[in-house]
């Protein structure tokens, strides 16, 4: 079994690696409902039982996917859901909200998807800009103090709103996108939440696949494939980031490993506050992943990754600009 770590000060305890969810409804192209369920169980029955999911993947489709899996074993799950990126009835995204009013309906609305009691783990989803951060998590303590929430959590939240936020109810939990490519959080959200006793979830802690060198192209992206408007896997930008994965390779080579292994031991190897969640929809790639907790990375070959793979290594930005916007910073 795998060992568990802490997130955050309040008792919180999860696998090293959680399971991410969201493709297996939306985003990354093609749908298989029964391989998503059997990838569940299969991380269930290794001993990963940290499951990420949001109201907003497929449109309420995730979690009511995630919550058929684990009937039958929701004592064996520490689940994660969130709130706050609002979509229409067609599936078009109508923008953030953190109002309490909405706190409270979003959270019944997902514990009735999840078929469940309670929420292990609360995020919000995104910061919304024009409700005070204390009211939003005002409205989340709320939920905790009904037994509807156990633990709170943010997502791409700014040092000054986790400060804000914490301040109101203890956070066990920062959800952001941490990756060999995407460093930015080494700068000023790592200290904060260390500071504050918050663990930290990066999300795509495998670039959205590009780390595992499964693309070559950008046609190897299917016509439905949400990353095809990232501007990391765009023009010029997906041969910078294709010759930076090379370099990956080529150490993930030596020590035997694939590239995708190696950079989630990077990612776990930065602190026991750590639990990535590296998302998949099929079994043959969580066992993999699940596999890398078993890497351990010297300080050479930390110091080695580092020079081939630094802070800003990676080429174009990590959204469009429209869904930049919506991170609070």
């Amino acid at each position: 079994m795998l060992a568990e770590r802490k997130l955050g000060t309040q008792g919180l305890k999860v696998s090293p690696l959680g399971l991410g969810c969201m493709g297996m409804s939306e985003f990354y192209g093609g749908r298989d409902d029964a391989e998503s369920v059997a990838t569940i169980h299969r991380s269930l029955d290794l001993g990963c039982t940290f499951l990420d999911t949001a109201d907003m993947y497929g449109s309420g489709k995730n979690e009511e996917l995630v919550g058929r899996a684990i009937k039958g074993r929701r004592d064996q799950v520490v689940l994660a859901t969130k709130f706050g990126n609002v979509r229409g009835p067609n599936g078009e995204f109508l923008g953030v909200k953190g109002t309490p009013e909405y706190v409270k309906h979003a959270c019944d609305a997902s514990l009735k998807r999840l078929g469940v009691d309670t929420i292990d783990l609360y995020y919000q989803h995104r910061v919304d800009k024009t409700v005070p951060i204390e009211e939003t998590v005002g409205a989340m303590a709320e939920l905790v103090r009904r037994g509807k929430v156990r633990y709170l959590g943010l997502s791409e939240a700014s040092p000054k709103t986790i400060r804000r936020a914490h301040k109101v109810h203890p956070i066990s939990a920062l959800q952001t996108e941490y990756s060999l490519w995407t460093r930015d959080p080494e700068d000023e959200i790592l200290p904060t939440v260390r500071e504050l006793g918050i663990g930290f979830v990066p999300y795509s802690p495998l670039g959205r696949g590009f780390l595992t060198g499964q693309f070559k192209s950008f046609d190897d992206l299917a016509a439905d494939d949400f990353r095809r408007q990232s501007p990391r896997f765009q023009g010029e930008n997906f041969q910078k980031n294709l010759d930076l994965v090379a370099k990956i390779e080529e150490i993930a080579r030596e020590k035997k490993c694939t590239a995708a292994q190696l950079a989630l031991a990077w990612v776990m190897a930065q602190g026991e506050d750590l639990v990535p969640i590296p998302g998949t929809k099929r079994r043959k790639y969580l066992e993999q992943n699940l596999d890398a907790a078993n890497i351990r990375l010297t300080q050479g070959d930390l110091e080695r990754i580092d020079r081939v793979a630094p802070k800003g290594a990676a080429a174009g930005m990590r959204y469009p600009e429209r869904a930049m916007a919506a991170v609070d910073q």
